[in-house]
């Protein structure tokens, strides 16, 4: 039986959830399976209720759980509060607590959708891309870090860039085992020619490879020309594996491609569990309307059915349902074009429920 802490958090969060827990006890039943689910605050609507934007009983809930499938936290609404108390402050710590030091963005274009990109259709179709970023580490967190003044009264400000073989090894190993349930080629993403901590990041993801995976496809690319690869020629990327901050470019720039925010899932993968969460946040401004495109969400239960808990089947079942309903016309007010059915929330999980 598997165990899931479900967390609506905050805005189009309680929507979009909502519907997904729809498709999830769908395919369920569909694949005799039986899935736990509690529920938790998180975000906004903990600091309304308690006071914190996580509580120590939903921090517990999280690691007795095999999977945290969260909404959206955030809005306008906390903006002005203390920067400690902020409702992305409680994700920070449950990322913190988990130890997901790794972060998986896939980007994929589908064929109905494949003119909604900025790109040309003939270059982005095609496109299957899981960028596989490190999280915890690089020059995000490294020290020493700050602001100061120097003697002549001027300004001055640096971050670190440092890395582990341990940090490199863990999250290159987490982006070759996806590989080899995918098309099996990893591009490993650094600036080897500049930077020493980037030639660590070669020489261990590198020896990983030569040692224990061999029958993947390794590639490096310096980060600058792995950017104009990737709007060169996208679909010639399966896996994408980078640091912190070059992933963080690196992977919205592969959203992109897909022509919207409401068609992306992602995952923070760690020792201690795992968080899959729409990349959209809280939308406010189209919360409790009813059009918020529930497609991300959807994915993401998707994607945890497949990296948690290793039922390939019943996640290829839920995605080859979105693109049914894609192929055939209905689109939510974010992706909608001429000539299409446009349709809401509920209504987009329920042609998704009929397709599965």
């Amino acid at each position: 039986m598997s165990k899931i802490l479900v967390i609506p958090g905050d805005g189009i969060g309680t929507e979009v959830t909502e519907v997904t827990l729809s498709v999830l006890k769908s395919v369920g039943e569909k694949n005799q399976i039986e899935f736990t689910l509690e529920r938790a605050l998180l975000g906004g609507c903990s600091i309304d209720a308690h006071g914190v934007p996580v509580t120590e009983e939903t921090m517990e809930k999280a690691k007795q759980s095999d999977a945290v499938l969260l909404g959206a936290v955030g809005g306008p609404r906390w903006e002005d509060i203390e920067h400690h108390l902020k409702p992305e402050r409680g994700l920070l710590e449950l990322r913190k607590q988990l130890d997901a030091f790794a972060n998986l963005r896939p980007a994929v274009v589908y064929p109905a959708l494949a003119d909604a990109s900025t790109l040309k259709r003939e270059v982005v179709e095609g496109v299957d891309i899981m960028v596989v970023r490190e999280l915890t580490g690089g020059i995000y967190f490294g020290h020493p870090r700050g602001k100061e003044q120097t003697n002549g009264g001027e300004a001055r400000a640096f971050n670190t860039l440092v890395y582990s073989t341990s940090e490199i090894e863990r999250v290159a190993k987490m982006a070759f085992e996806i590989a080899r349930k995918r098309r099996n080629k990893v591009t490993s993403i650094d600036k080897s020619n500049v930077l020493e901590s980037m030639v660590l990041w070669r020489d261990t993801v590198t020896e990983l490879h030569d040692r224990h995976f061999s029958d993947v496809t390794l590639e490096h690319l310096y980060v600058d020309n792995a950017a104009m690869q990737l709007i060169r020629r996208p679909a010639d990327f399966d896996v994408m594996l980078a640091g912190n901050m070059f992933g963080d470019i690196i992977s919205d720039e592969a959203a992109q491609l897909t022509g919207s925010l409401g068609m992306l899932p992602s995952a923070s993968v760690g020792n201690e569990g795992a968080i899959y969460e729409p990349v959209h946040g809280s939308a406010p401004d189209i919360a409790g309307q009813g059009i918020a495109n529930p497609i991300a969400s959807i994915l993401s239960m998707a994607m945890m059915l497949r990296y948690s808990f290793d039922m390939d089947g019943a996640a290829t079942q839920v995605e080859e349902a979105v693109r049914k309903v894609l192929d055939n016309g209905y689109r939510t007010s974010d992706i909608y074009e001429e000539g299409r059915t446009k349709v809401g929330t509920e209504e987009m999980g329920s042609l998704i429920l009929g397709e599965l």
